[in-house]
């Protein structure tokens, strides 16, 4: 596999100023676009997939977040032939002059599953939603960067759905040296918030304090944090797990959308994503703007 990084620099007069608060609208039109019948479930190797590579590209270079765009090889479960891909990361560093070596990522998987037969698969919120929780909370830490003492990476994932792999591509061709990041976030499906307000994660006792934190959390933002030490789960931050690297799966629940063609933001809680990107943004800056130690612990 061969990577190819990239650094997207725009002028500043260019740019948009980044804004404070996370948005229905602004959720509801990332998710619009990404879900769109014209990108055709966002299927690896397509040129639909690039569209939505340079549509994370220009969103991190508008609010002045510098991007590197991760190119590399994979095998589609379909047919096992081989495509290019990506991995788009935007970069926020950290101000404190012992800690800004230390990293906080927080992902999301752009892919879908494409077209089969007839049926576009959407993925709205698998993982549209994951997405664009991905750029708004970004756009949020854009405009707090300077209360910021660790920094952060901001990762889209290409193939997940086809094993994992962009994730997998990362952690052995990491930008970073593997030990200076102390935490990964993930986010996969966010748009399904139900009745009871219940937000799941895994992984919380991956880090010292997760628990606690993430149920501290819940009822400033008016949810209802389910939260597991362990059950670490099956999205991208499984491969870092595996690298001995303190993870946090979060997601809404499944539903009878998940790989189905009515997987569509008519089906979308969008007000309730907007409450869970906020929880997890506070998540974030507590672990990225504190000086307390952040160390890895082996969950069974």
């Amino acid at each position: 596999m061969k990577s190819f990084l990239f650094l997207f620099l725009l002028l500043e007069s260019v740019l948009a100023i980044a804004q404070e608060e996370i948005t229905e609208l602004e959720l509801k039109n990332h998710i619009e676009f990404l879900s769109s019948d014209e990108l055709k479930g966002r299927y690896p190797g397509t040129s639909e997939n690039d569209t939505v590579v340079n549509y994370l590209v220009n969103d991190f270079s508008k609010h002045q977040i510098s991007v590197l765009v991760q190119e590399f090889e994979a095998k589609k479960r379909k047919d096992n032939t081989i495509v290019s891909t990506y991995n788009v990361l935007g970069l926020i560093e950290g101000n404190d002059s012992s800690l800004k070596s230390e990293v906080i990522i927080l992902g999301a998987h752009y892919d879908h599953l494409g077209i089969k037969g007839d049926s576009i698969y959407h993925g709205a919120d698998d993982n549209a939603s994951g997405v664009a929780a991905l750029l708004e909370i970004a756009e949020k830490v854009k405009a707090h960067e300077k209360e910021l003492k660790r920094s952060i990476i901001f990762i889209a994932f290409g193939a997940e759905e086809q094993g994992l792999l962009g994730s997998q591509f990362f952690v052995e061709n990491p930008i970073v040296p593997l030990n200076n990041i102390k935490l990964m976030i993930n986010m996969d499906m966010l748009g399904s918030l139900n009745e009871k307000s219940q937000v799941y994660m895994g992984g919380a006792g991956t880090f010292l304090g997760g628990v606690e934190l993430m149920k501290s959390l819940g009822e400033p933002n008016e949810l209802s944090p389910v939260v597991h030490a362990g059950s670490v789960g099956g999205s991208d931050h499984v491969s870092f797990y595996k690298k001995g690297i303190s993870v946090l799966g979060i997601h809404t629940g499944g539903n009878e959308n998940y790989h189905q063609p009515t997987d569509t933001i008519d089906t979308l809680n969008i007000s309730g994503e907007v409450k869970v990107a906020n929880y997890i943004y506070q998540a974030l800056m507590e672990v990225a703007t504190t000086r307390k130690e952040l160390k890895f612990i082996q969950q069974d």
